[in-house]
């Protein structure tokens, strides 16, 4: 285990110190430990973005006995942990400006996975509802999509099921720490999980199942991801919110369409009403929308010669003269730009003939 886990989870223990401040001070100190021996010394005001409460209970350091406990329990419970300066930590996550500093998780996966897809919806699931998701998963088995859900009743457990089913790989992301599970029907599954794939937690123990970490929780379940699929979902709830937060993110959303007044389908129609979620009726459509399948050679476009390249447009294509094709968030991270920043560089070289976006975010050297 990296030494300086110790050092994150004392940090994450203070009252008033989150994981965006935490990643923001790793980063600059270089690690956790280095924040507890640094931070009191420094002059704190070049810390933009950290609190003055943060900084104080930094200063004042966390109950050690209380790290002590969390360790041994990671250590009984053969628990491994991922720390946001881990060169596996889920790098889609990682670009994520709200990701957590720290991951705790049983199973062996890869977070890293080629193709991973979120597969949420209601927790009061129709027959329908049911048949529909596993449909769409079992015909996903040729791409090796790694499926990730929340673990909760309906079709979060159906999605796990499936995958467990057509030995897909799988990550349940929980809304507490590990040494529990919510809810306690599904035990035997998260057994499964951790058999073939991993479950997932930024949650320490002790942590409850409360109101509140369920946004917490859906808002790894997105960053995770390529893509989120809503299958049934009420015009409020935890699937509405993962849709969301991954639409934010610059994520792909799917959503499967449903009968007007249907209240299980309001959630679907408004997020494609809305232009959020693309219209989607089967894995066929969402294997084409993220390029996940053999796409007919396009028409080869005649590049511009002697193109005066801007900074970001040459670092741009260095990068994917090297790799041939990325997703944007990828190719952004790399440069070390946001997709904002990147959008003018891209657009200027798509209109000249060098690169070409295809489904699903995805950039192509032409």
């Amino acid at each position: 285990m990296n030494p300086d886990v110790k050092y994150l989870i004392g940090l994450l223990k203070l009252k008033g110190v989150g994981s965006t401040s935490v990643n923001k001070l790793v980063q600059h100190y270089g690690s956790a430990k280095s924040v507890f021996e640094q931070l009191p010394a420094d002059n704190t005001t070049h810390l933009k973005g950290i609190s003055q409460s943060a900084i104080d209970a930094i200063c004042s350091g966390p109950n050690w006995l209380e790290v002590e406990k969390e360790l041994s329990f990671i250590e009984k419970n053969k628990v491994q942990c991922l720390s946001f300066m881990d060169e596996k930590f889920p790098r889609r996550l990682k670009f994520c400006a709200d990701a957590p500093a720290l991951l705790y998780y049983r199973g062996e996966v890869d977070f890293n996975h080629p193709k991973i897809l979120a597969v949420v919806g209601t927790r009061r699931a129709t027959p329908q509802g049911k048949k529909v998701t596993d449909k769409i998963i079992t015909d996903l088995v040729s791409q090796n999509v790694l499926i990730i859900s929340g673990l909760a009743f309906g079709i979060d457990i159906v999605a796990h099921q499936s995958a467990l089913t057509n030995k897909l790989p799988t990550i349940g992301v929980l809304a507490h720490g590990l040494d529990r599970v919510y809810p306690s029907e599904h035990r035997q599954y998260a057994r499964e999980i951790e058999n073939n794939g991993a479950m997932l937690t930024e949650f320490t123990i002790g942590t409850k199942p409360d109101r509140e970490n369920f946004p917490k929780r859906n808002r790894i379940v997105a960053g995770m991801a390529d893509a989120i699929l809503v299958i049934e979902s009420q015009r409020t709830g935890g699937s509405m919110i993962t849709a969301d937060l991954g639409f934010g993110y610059g994520r792909d959303v799917f959503a499967i369409p449903g009968r007007p007044g249907d209240t299980q389908s309001q959630g679907c129609n408004f997020l494609i009403r809305q232009n959020k979620a693309s219209l989607v009726e089967s894995a066929t459509d969402i294997k084409y929308l993220m390029n996940w399948r053999e796409q007919p050679k396009p028409k080869q476009i005649q590049k511009q010669m002697f193109v005066q390249l801007s900074t970001a447009e040459e670092q741009l294509i260095n990068i994917l003269t090297e790799k041939r094709k990325l997703p944007i968030d990828e190719l952004c991270l790399t440069a070390g730009i946001s997709i904002s920043q990147a959008s003018v560089p891209l657009l200027t070289l798509e209109l000249n003939g060098m690169v070409r976006q295809l489904p699903g975010k995805i950039i192509e050297l032409i």
